[in-house]
């Protein structure tokens, strides 16, 4: 599982490693990984330009370039000369830098102009530095984080930032390198590459996980929770749990059959669809293993219900008739605009940008442009778990690190893949998950 940390808890980190180790020690690794990951990423082997900010983030590109200086033609531009990294800048001259005044010309250009310190936006001369590599389009490598991204927040200001083509971070990865809409703009392609400076025995609780193909724990903990009192697998459908799933209508049908069959591809062991009678007639005629009910008082007992895809007019009966079996509960889509004030169980939430943004009445926009923000506000708000579908799904609950989803492609921006996401999410709830587990579980998948 991939985590990130806040500034506040790299900053407390990194102080306590400088504690244990010989002064310089942290920028020295740092710069060493850059100056290797350049030598990986950058296309060809012609000139390369590193923008220089003040601070720590300055002194790694310094003492980076001073490095690749070595073996091809490197130059700096250095924002502020009164206030840049001393050392690094003796380093940089000796190594036989030359000193420019902008990127203008150069095909590699190396962002190390604002670090984690710094607040979001850019200003002279890198607003300007900022143009030219606009209109020039070179092969950008951001040192930390994209200068002028919101590192918290994962948020972008207006434009006013350096977008890269690859980014190389230290010690632990930042909000803003995995959430949209800033991480978009970090890394074109695969993950920004993390360089291990020692942060690790030093860092709290992240404040962003993200799920990965090959981690297995969170789901094998999930599976586990179905075996019996002697550790043995389930031996019959009830054991593994059973997922309710009131969704479809006249209009939507079609949400109907590929909620269930998202449910049935989870690993509860039954599944239970309420609907009308023509609308369950034809699920089950496609999904003979479904038990289908028509009336809600014969609804039949599940540990979870999935409610409001392809809804319409009926999902605020069936969010009502869900809520009162009082097991945990999957909202989505139509039922979205019927929740209560406040839930009894517990409860997963999975909007798009569009769906989040009429619950909390604001704009879709702002929404879109501070996906993780709005999220949260949900989860306080609720006290539930969101899910907030999107490019990198975001999983947000109460007190906990929300998790970002990084699988997936444009392909799943479909009609239908939402449904189908519900009904999954229902299923791991119905076999024991939490919501929050079963929100990342359900992305990953």
């Amino acid at each position: 599982m991939l985590q990130a940390h806040t500034v506040a808890d790299v900053r407390a980190a990194e102080a306590a490693l400088m504690s244990q180790v010989p002064p310089g020690s942290l920028m020295r690794w740092a710069a060493a990984g850059l100056a290797a990951y350049v030598r990986e990423v950058a296309p060809g082997s012609g000139p390369v330009v590193f923008l220089v900010g003040t601070g720590d983030n300055g002194g790694d590109a310094l003492f980076a370039a001073a490095e690749l200086a070595r073996e091809r033609f490197v130059a700096v531009a250095i924002a502020d000369p009164s206030r840049v990294h001393v050392e690094g800048s003796y380093a940089a001259q000796a190594a036989g830098c030359r000193l420019v005044d902008s990127p203008r010309g150069f095909g590699v250009v190396v962002d190390g102009v604002v670090g984690i310190g710094g607040a979001p936006g850019l200003r002279p001369p890198a607003d300007a530095w900022r143009a030219t590599i606009e209109a020039e389009r070179p092969f950008v490598i951001a040192v930390d984080v994209p200068s002028g991204v919101d590192v918290d927040g994962a948020t972008v200001a207006g434009g006013s930032f350096i977008p890269a083509d690859a980014t190389c971070t230290f010690g632990t990865y930042k909000n803003a390198l995995l959430v949209d809409p800033a991480a978009g703009w970090a890394v074109r392609g695969a993950l920004p590459r993390l360089i291990d400076i020692g942060l690790t025995p030093y860092l709290p609780a992240p404040s962003i996980e993200a799920l990965q193909a090959a981690d297995n724990r969170l789901l094998l903990s999930v599976l586990g929770s179905t075996l019996d009192q002697r550790g043995e697998a389930p031996t019959q459908k009830y054991t593994r749990g059973v997922v309710g799933v009131a969704a479809g209508s006249t209009a939507y049908a079609g949400a109907a059959l590929l909620c269930v069959r998202g449910a049935q591809s989870g690993p509860a062991g039954m599944v239970r669809f309420l609907g009308e009678q023509d609308l369950a007639a034809r699920v089950v005629d496609r999904c003979p293993e479904v038990v289908a009910h028509t009336d809600p008082a014969e609804r039949g007992r599940v540990q979870a219900w999935v409610v409001g895809s392809g809804g319409g007019d009926e999902a605020a009966a069936r969010l009502a008739v869900a809520l009162e079996d009082e097991v945990p509960v999957v909202v989505d889509a139509d039922a979205l605009q019927h929740v209560p004030d406040r839930f009894d169980v517990p409860v997963l939430l999975t909007p798009h940008a569009g769906e989040l943004a009429r619950m909390l009445d604001v704009e879709r926009s702002a929404v879109e442009a501070d996906p993780l923000g709005h999220a949260t506000r949900a989860a306080e708000r609720w006290e539930a778990t969101v899910l907030l579908k999107g490019a990198r799904t975001l999983v947000v609950a109460p007190g906990e690190p929300a998790r970002v989803n990084l699988t997936g492609s444009p392909w799943l921006a479909t009609a239908g893949a939402g449904d189908v996401l519900a009904g999954v999410a229902g299923s791991f709830l119905a076999a024991g998950a939490d919501p929050r587990d079963a929100g990342a579980l359900a992305a990953l998948i």
